[in-house]
């Protein structure tokens, strides 16, 4: 299904309107039109746009049209340079994937937060929604908790149903708990019609991929782990994505991995054979995907270090 509208080999554009200081000169300079024309040089066919939303809401809760418009110009270069879109809502009021540095709580408990959830995705899908052959959405980036899985799954459907009746034909995209771990996909309910897909995230193993990350007290900082000893290889990830294969499968959908990759403190041999080996397993069975990320936030893949290795880098992506 993806692959026919273009969606095989992305990257994300993270960091631009998520995870950053909201200021109009960071906005209006992160990403440039030049870094559209790099993607697509590159010869990837679309791009991942992470947003908060405080992007496109006032703190009242009322619509900020300026977000919206800078959405609007994100796809005329898309589309300009022959890429496709998935707009990922990365942050929503009263819950954040970064539980150790926002304060966003509350969401999966309160109506109110998700009557909010559901409001914006109607609001973006009005704006995005004909534009189905070369946006798709995806609802929220990285639920945490299994705790959170029965009100999630409820939300998921309520927020389709309501997109539905604007928006019928978008792909939108589906993920699971322990911050969309291909691990946890079998516990999604069955997709709410044949345009939702299940979507994962994989920085596995994390001990290799994360090594050196001083935001996750789930890492020690100091310690390194070499390729050789990760065990990262494509019967690794073909053990890995075994589970969620079959789910999808069963449940007559497809996969989307919508981020992996490698921090900066891995040397680029090392993390070139991790793309190679997640890449050859990707490959099999035809995965979509989209890398983490073209500029900054710890795992740049423009970065000069990269610079030896990026030719056959970006072949693996």
């Amino acid at each position: 299904m993806l692959r026919t509208l273009g969606f095989h080999r992305g990257i994300n554009f993270g960091g631009w309107f998520s995870q950053c200081d909201y200021s109009r000169e960071h906005l209006d300079s992160f990403i440039t039109e030049r870094d559209f024309e790099t993607v697509a040089a590159w010869g990837l066919d679309h791009v991942r746009i992470p947003f908060d939303y405080n992007i496109l809401e006032n703190p009242d809760g009322s619509f900020a049209q300026e977000g919206f418009e800078r959405l609007h110009r994100a796809l005329s270069l898309c589309r300009q340079y022959g890429l496709g879109l998935t707009l990922d809502l990365h942050k929503t009021a009263g819950f954040s994937f970064d539980s150790f540095g926002e304060s966003e709580h509350g969401f999966f408990e309160s109506e109110d937060y998700q009557e909010r959830f559901y409001r914006l995705w109607e609001a973006l899908a009005r704006q995005f929604g004909t534009y189905s052959d070369c946006v798709i959405f995806e609802l929220l980036n990285e639920v945490t908790e299994a705790r959170f899985l029965p009100a999630w799954n409820r939300i998921l459907a309520a927020c389709i149903a309501r997109i539905r009746c604007i928006a019928p034909d978008t792909v939108i995209l589906a993920g699971s708990y322990e911050n969309n771990s291909v691990l946890t996909v079998s516990a999604l309910e069955s997709p709410a019609d044949t345009r939702v897909v299940y979507n994962f995230h994989c920085y596995e193993p994390l001990a290799f991929t994360h090594q050196g990350a001083y935001w996750t007290p789930v890492i020690d900082p100091g310690r390194r782990v070499p390729f050789e000893e990760a065990g990262c290889s494509s019967a690794y990830f073909e053990a890995l994505f075994s589970d969620a294969l079959q789910k999808a499968e069963l449940e007559h959908t497809c996969l989307y991995c919508g981020e992996y990759g490698v921090i900066d403190r891995v040397p680029p041999e090392e993390t070139l054979a991790w793309f190679r080996a997640i890449h050859e397993v990707l490959e099999a069975h035809g995965i979509a995907r989209c890398a983490w990320t073209y500029r900054g936030m710890d795992f740049s893949l423009t970065d000069p270090r990269l610079d030896s290795v990026r030719s056959e880098l970006v072949a693996c992506l």
